[in-house]
């Protein structure tokens, strides 16, 4: 296998949670779709990143059983390993920055398609919430922790056709299927800032940080931590 690095994105202030995000350094190990469809299953995060051009930026992303034209945290986690101020995703050019001990990148919220967001009454009905709630679809659940300090309390959910069940026992913990529950989301962050229209500091999932600012010109900056995954 080519080189591949597991990166935690969106950690918490300790460096704990984030969501696993699988990079091949060199892509030429996978040349067509099939073969990085088939490691994106393998692996059983809920996105893997292959790496076309490392001078250029240039990614590939797929999640179990698609391909996507762009991701939050793949792109965000790309950046941070690569040390580039632009990637190239599918949508085309993305811009990246490094402010301290976070890794950000403007993105566009039309490019976040399929997103559907919720607002529940309280953090505690986004807690209590089933692992999948029923329905169909992407969800996105959201409850304001402290609506004036723009805290906000999300999971997410993304209910694919055929995604685990829960009983799955794949390597380390991951579904070839996908994950039922996604620990950070910067896709769907992207288009609840843009629906707010305010800057967003997002607990998601067990504990994972997403930070976000919307820009006149209608795109979204996103950020957070990146760490290796031990």
């Amino acid at each position: 296998m080519n080189q591949l690095d597991v990166l935690r994105v969106f950690c918490a202030a300790d460096g704990r949670h984030g969501n696993r995000l699988g990079v091949v350094r060199d892509a030429r190990g996978y040349p067509d779709e099939a073969s990085r469809q088939a490691l994106a299953a393998e692996l059983g995060y809920s996105e893997t990143v292959f790496v076309d051009d490392p001078e250029r930026g240039v990614i590939d992303i797929f999640a179990p059983g698609l391909r996507l034209p762009f991701a939050g945290h793949p792109v965000v986690g790309a950046a941070w390993l690569l040390d580039l101020e632009e990637l190239n995703p599918a949508v085309g050019e993305v811009w990246a920055r490094c402010d301290g001990e976070f890794t950000w990148i403007s993105a566009r919220p039309e490019w976040a398609g399929g997103r559907r967001t919720e607002q529940y009454a309280s953090a505690a009905e986004v807690d209590a919430l089933p692992v999948p709630p029923p329905g169909e679809g992407w969800l996105y659940a959201w409850a304001w922790e402290d609506e004036s300090a723009g805290r906000v309390r999300a999971r997410a959910f993304p209910r694919r056709h055929g995604s685990c069940d829960g009983t799955c026992a794949g390597a380390a913990g991951n579904c070839p299927r996908g994950p039922v529950e996604d620990e950070a989301t910067g896709s769907a962050a992207l288009v609840l800032t843009a629906q707010l229209n305010r800057a967003l500091n997002i607990r998601q999932g067990a504990g994972s940080q997403i930070l976000t600012a919307p820009a006149p010109d209608g795109s979204v900056e996103l950020g957070g931590r990146v760490r290796f995954d031990a």
